[in-house]
């Protein structure tokens, strides 16, 4: 491998100057190939280094993982938060997520083909990442109740519903397999059906 990389930002905490480096060698050699040592000699270091932020490679990974995530669900706050009829949210929340989701294959597909792998091996991160966005999407929901617009009983299992719903835009696997693919006239017609069952009390 490559002895060293791009220089990294100086002034970036080591944590995420650890994490770039790890991206780049991900996207170039895949998880399986890429070593902490790998990662202290493209960062110029010795890996002991490393081993102060990150007790293992599969800790290292797994950062990598939450931060890739938690770029995805970050920016959906904003439909959580925002003021609004809550279906309308709802729509543009899962139309949002599917597009970062694309947007990921498309701009960078080597660097999504590693992240894909370093994923179905962090379970936590990926709970956790589910759990962040059952999270929103219940709040969206419960809002749209406060409102009247849905007569929903159990807020958290319709977010479920939802996510299961349009799980074919978003899950890494289906949208990787579709080849990023716009659906969002397809997602359009599936929310349609999904806000109609959340007003008519079906979940």
């Amino acid at each position: 491998m490559p002895k060293s990389i791009t220089p990294p930002d100086a002034a970036r905490p080591m944590r995420e100057r650890i994490l770039d480096a790890a991206e780049t060698l991900l996207r170039r050699h895949g998880p399986a190939k890429t070593t902490v040592s790998d990662v202290a000699r493209a960062l110029q270091m010795s890996h002991a280094n490393i081993y102060r932020h990150f007790e293992s490679k599969a800790a290292l990974q797994d950062a990598v993982a939450e931060r890739w995530l938690d770029a995805v669900s970050a920016p959906l706050e904003a439909f959580v938060t925002k003021k609004g009829p809550a279906a309308k949210r709802l729509e543009g929340w899962v139309l949002a997520l599917a597009k970062a989701k694309r947007r990921k294959i498309l701009d960078d597909p080597e660097l999504f083909a590693a992240y894909h792998a370093v994923a179905e091996a962090a379970r936590d991160v990926v709970e956790h990442h589910l759990a962040t966005l059952v999270r929103q999407v219940t709040t969206i929901i419960v809002d749209g109740v406060k409102q009247g617009e849905f007569k929903v009983k159990d807020a958290a299992q319709a977010a479920r519903a939802v996510l299961s719903a349009t799980v074919r835009f978003h899950h890494p696997h289906l949208v990787r397999a579709s080849g990023g693919a716009d659906t969002d006239s397809d997602i359009k017609a599936v929310m349609k059906l999904v806000i109609a069952g959340l007003k008519a009390g079906a979940a």
